[in-house]
């Protein structure tokens, strides 16, 4: 893996307010990212784990501020947090519209899991509107003001999975979500500022996910990448690039 930063004027703000895998490893939250391109734009976050409202507050990131979540797959430790976001933004008298844009059947698992966990709470009239974008691998597309391109990820989730890029506030980040390793992981993070790997082993094969050992063997052209996902194998290791944890923000 070769990776560069060419350091330049801060326009986006990147705030892991949850860098774990599904199961806590390390004490982490689930997946939650949070993008600040600007005080002009509103906040999005890249992926919004069960635990992400908890995450968000101990990071002091405003979850009624956020304008849009991209979501990667339909596990619970990528997604299942949007139920609670709704209805925080509920409780809280929210009145900006929200956007979520994930894979094809996004609407109906997101009905699914609010029934599941909080019957009867998708038929409440709310004051602020939620808004479903389903993407698909192929032509970038505008979501809230980012532009997204997907790509097609290698993680059975009972939907397709994504590979995510988005150009958002002049800068451009990359993200695997949850994958084998694909050349479409190269594709997304070509000459990005930022790619966001998962790296859930150092070398163990473990199927549908990504190893440090993938990474390091390919070239990433992306100005800078940081791991996340980790189990407690990778946690105990040194890697070449930066490590995220709950609470680093960086700007790019």
């Amino acid at each position: 893996m070769t990776a560069s930063w060419d350091a330049g004027p801060p326009v986006t703000t990147v705030t892991f307010a949850g860098c774990g895998d599904a199961f806590g490893s390390g004490g982490r939250f689930q997946a939650c990212i949070h993008l600040q391109p600007g005080p002009r734009q509103a906040p999005v976050l890249l992926d919004c784990g069960a635990t992400s409202l908890t995450a968000l507050r101990q990071a002091r990131l405003d979850p009624a501020e956020i304008g849009a979540v991209f979501v990667s797959h339909l596990h619970g430790d990528h997604f299942g947090g949007l139920p609670f976001l709704i209805l925080d933004g509920q409780f809280s008298r929210r009145t900006a519209p929200l956007v979520i844009a994930g894979p094809p059947g996004t609407q109906q698992r997101l009905t699914e899991a609010m029934e599941c966990l909080f019957p009867g709470s998708t038929q409440v009239r709310r004051r602020f509107e939620v808004t479903v974008t389903e993407l698909s691998p192929g032509e970038p597309q505008g979501v809230a003001g980012v532009t997204v391109t997907a790509w097609e990820a290698d993680h059975p989730s009972g939907a397709p999975a994504l590979i995510l890029r988005l150009a958002i506030g002049g800068t451009v980040i990359a993200y695997t979500g949850d994958t084998a390793w694909t050349p479409a992981i190269a594709a997304a993070a070509d000459h990005a500022d930022l790619l966001i790997a998962e790296a859930y082993y150092w070398d163990k094969a473990v199927p549908y996910h990504l190893r440090y050992a993938d990474l390091a063997g390919h070239e990433i052209t992306a100005r800078r990448v940081i791991l996340t996902h980790m189990s407690a194998d990778m946690l105990g290791r040194h890697p070449a690039c930066e490590t995220a944890r709950d609470g680093l923000a960086i700007t790019l």
